[in-house]
């Protein structure tokens, strides 16, 4: 148990809080007696650990096995140039630890699962989620209502966020409003799809607000309230959330009873993104070879075309990934026809679809475009 009586050095640290009628000497020594797990440390956890260790948490822990990149930089504020390709935790815990040597950091360097979440979580009162894929946003959830947690939930779009604390005792728990994940590829992360680079900012200042403000047990009680932001018109919208009572882990008749149970449901929505058969693919060497020696080929680039603007193989159609099922048509059987995207990952996905539907001649350009461009078109760029 922490010491939660301030320190001389805590007061004039926090002095400007303790001047606030709703936090006070009281309020904060429980901020500094409580401890927060934020997993994930990159766009959202980079404003949520900033200010929740600017405000004293006492104990912060802090999960990613990712290594710090430059394309990271345009929003993850955590992180600075001298840090790119150190682990993120260390730079984030060495920026923090810099903005406020009073408090405890603990750092996990690896991926959170099903099979070490418990080790891991099990010290901390209030997990705050700062990923961008929905196994994880699962897992935290399911964690938190089994082990009885308070998870703040965050997410972000382009120019959309949305903010939600989920407290299963009191209100309904993520799965209550989302039960099951999208398919693959409808809800692209910020790598696949991008992000607004200062929206991160606002959506973790807002899970850091929920934060302080759920410890000090101030305002508005923000169990089952979804907050949607909207960057471009800066418009926030709240919606009032219910408990569903078929819920599979929090209703009724419940399915889910331990981490298990999770770690299956996990599983299939992994293997739904397993890499596809490399027979499906073409590397751009042989892409390139093909070209050369006269053979027809149709390219389809599936980004949207703003992305084309960046890079893009010549004479490409654009089909965005989105209206592939409705409006690709390939009257020719016998013509090859290749997808790309950036990297690969949204065209992996629109062949896999239309290998499923039957169509036998659609492959994958394996690297996508940036790998085509580092190789045959120095002068585009990759991004």
């Amino acid at each position: 148990m922490m010491n939660s009586k301030l320190t001389q050095e805590e007061v004039l640290r926090y002095s400007r809080h303790l001047m606030i009628p709703q936090v006070g000497l009281v309020g904060q020594e429980k901020l500094k007696s409580s401890s927060v797990l934020i997993v994930g440390t990159g766009g959202l956890g980079s404003p949520i650990s900033l200010y929740l260790a600017a405000a004293g948490i006492g104990k912060i822990g802090l999960v990613d096995f990712d290594t710090v990149d430059s394309s990271n930089l345009q929003r993850q504020i955590v992180h600075s140039t001298s840090t790119v390709g150190r682990p993120k935790v260390e730079s984030a815990r060495e920026r923090l630890q810099d903005l406020n040597p009073l408090i405890k950091i603990e750092i996990f360097n690896q991926y959170i699962s099903a099979d070490n979440i418990k080790e891991i979580a099990q010290d901390y009162e209030i997990i705050v989620d700062g990923t961008d894929n929905f196994s994880s946003r699962y897992l935290l959830n399911d964690y938190c209502v089994l082990f009885k947690k308070v998870y703040v939930y965050g997410s972000i779009y382009r120019f959309e966020g949305q903010v939600s604390v989920f407290d299963s005792e009191t209100g309904p728990c993520y799965r209550c409003i989302f039960p099951t994940p999208p398919s693959p590829g409808l809800a692209p992360t910020c790598g696949e799809g991008g992000v607004f680079g200062v929206l991160p900012g606002t959506i973790g200042t807002l899970q850091a607000t929920q934060v302080i403000k759920w410890i000090l047990n101030i305002g508005e009680k923000e169990s089952g309230n979804l907050y949607l932001y909207d960057a471009l018109d800066l418009s926030l919208q709240k919606i009032k959330l219910r408990k569903n009572p078929k819920c599979k882990i929090c209703g009724e008749e419940p399915e889910i009873h331990n981490l298990m149970d999770t770690k299956q449901f996990c599983i299939v929505q992994e293997q739904a993104e397993q890499p596809i058969d490399s027979s499906w693919e073409i590397t751009p060497e042989t892409l390139k070879k093909r070209i050369s020696s006269g053979e027809k080929i149709r390219l389809i680039d599936v980004r949207d075309p703003v992305e084309q603007e960046i890079n893009n193989l010549p004479e490409s159609e654009i089909i965005p990934y989105e209206r592939i099922n409705m409006d690709f048509e390939s009257p020719d059987p016998e013509e090859m026809v290749v997808f790309y995207c950036r990297n690969g990952i949204r065209s992996e996905r629109a062949v896999r679809q239309l290998r499923h539907k039957g169509f036998a001649n659609v492959l994958n350009l394996k690297g996508g475009a940036n790998a085509w461009v580092q190789r045959y078109d120095k002068d585009k760029f990759i991004y």
